[in-house]
């Protein structure tokens, strides 16, 4: 089937006066991408990003990712919430559930205090992730969320090696033995563009993450958007990715902070995001298994409004 041509933008200078009729132009002309309406945000990296509750309440993400559990494969378990109190995540974590809002967690970051060293590392990691943050309940075991419980594991390794990853995966995906009808441990992952990643590419050929998260932004200039690969070098990495994992979604993850929109823009900022609309997005969303939009992170987003735009658009 032809694909349908979007039409050409409205001049510059009548966007900002005309702004909710832009989005409804655009928004229309989107159908005829394919179009899942799924948006991705990471959560616990500022604290003036606001409450995880407050995220939620937004309407605009329909995953929140709460970044990052950063210590772990020695005998510690801890994570980073950035300034962030512990006192109210766990009743945020189960607003936003009743609003049907998928919470995860991500384990791994920029940090330096966690690696899997062994096969019983992977194992420990795995029993800790389980009874500290999901459905398990071993006596002794500290919660730091209280007695809510995250919907799944995010993977997103930044250093040390590859090894136990894929072990890690299959503990954690065991232990949906316990729930009936239902997936209680989802797995994602999040890894960088430039592909494979090394990292993850054992744990991702398990075939158990339902979705990964391709960061498309950064400094690799080989396929980060804002590192100079621009459209087409973050079009050719999609492709490899998409085609490696035909049985997982993939999305796109962008960063509002390299997206061009500047903090506080005024008016509508889809005036700033046209090549997205038109050029990106209808590339990548030919891919039958496009799974949404990932955005990194909450605290730019909001400062930017960025997906108050791409949400029509995701």
């Amino acid at each position: 089937m032809a694909s349908r041509r979007r039409p050409s933008p409205p001049a510059a200078e009548a966007l900002l006066p005309l702004a909710f009729l832009l989005l409804a132009c655009l928004s229309s002309a989107a159908a005829a991408a394919k179009q899942t309406g799924q948006l991705t945000v990471f959560w616990g990296r500022n604290a003036g990003e606001g409450t995880l509750r407050e995220a939620c309440d937004t309407g605009l993400y329909t995953t929140v990712v709460i970044s990052f559990y950063s210590v772990f494969g020695h005998g510690r378990y801890w994570g980073d919430l950035s300034g962030h109190p512990l006192a109210g995540v766990g009743a945020d974590i189960k607003h936003c559930q009743s609003r049907n809002v998928l919470v995860l967690l991500s384990i791994g970051g920029p940090g330096t205090g966690y690696s899997l060293p062994s096969s019983q590392s992977a194992a420990d990691v795995a029993d800790n992730l389980w009874n500290a943050h999901l459905g398990g309940r071993r006596r002794g075991v500290f919660r730091p969320f209280g007695d809510a419980a995250v919907d799944g594991i995010d993977f997103y390794i930044d250093v040390g090696g590859p090894g136990h990853y894929d072990e890690l995966a299959r503990r954690l995906d065991g232990y949906n033995r316990f729930y009936r009808g239902r997936k209680g441990v989802r797995l994602t992952a999040t890894p960088r563009c430039g592909f494979p990643d090394s990292r993850l590419d054992g744990a991702l050929r398990t075939g158990l993450f339902e979705r990964i998260h391709v960061r498309f932004y950064g400094n690799d200039t080989r396929c980060a958007y804002g590192a100079g690969a621009g459209t087409w070098g973050v079009a050719e990495a999609w492709k490899k990715w998409a085609a490696r994992y035909p049985r997982s979604e993939v999305y796109l993850g962008l960063a509002p902070a390299e997206s061009g929109v500047p903090e506080g823009a005024q008016g509508t900022v889809a005036v700033y995001l046209k090549y997205l609309y038109y050029d990106l997005l209808p590339k990548v969303q030919e891919a039958p298994n496009y799974g949404g939009v990932m955005v990194w992170d909450r605290f730019s987003d909001k400062k930017t409004r960025w997906s108050t735009v791409v949400k029509g658009w995701a």
